[in-house]
């Protein structure tokens, strides 16, 4: 092979690399912008009054509110349809992540962090 082919075909894949690593980034990017605002997210009040948060159990109940009501207040989204329902399930997400911690509860907190992990 000559020295010019081997030279273009070094620049090409340059070149190539290049362009996959720019088009990953921008996939990366608007991945990243997917998600929901967090004025952007519905909201509704959940009653709490009856509950003692600094338990367990209350808080478990709480949280189990606060899932039900963004269940309530965001799109369900269609199982076929991978865009709406990733994005009803980063409403729902969201909508909860907001309420625990507007709620500013510890045990609420270690609920919220339990499930989470656990998925």
């Amino acid at each position: 092979m000559s020295t010019t082919i081997k030279q273009s075909v070094n620049r090409f894949k340059s070149v190539a690399a290049v362009a996959l690593g720019s088009c990953l980034l921008a996939g990366a990017l608007s991945v990243a912008q997917a998600g929901p605002k967090e004025d952007a997210v519905p909201s509704v009040a959940v009653a709490y009054g009856d509950l003692d948060l600094s338990s367990e159990a209350g808080s478990a109940e709480l949280y189990r509110r606060i899932v039900v009501a963004a269940h309530r207040v965001c799109p369900t989204g269609d199982l076929r349809e991978l865009g709406e329902f990733t994005a009803a399930r980063a409403c729902q997400a969201a909508a909860i992540a907001r309420a625990v911690r507007g709620v500013d509860s510890p045990q609420l907190a270690a609920v919220y962090a339990a499930r989470v992990k656990h998925g």
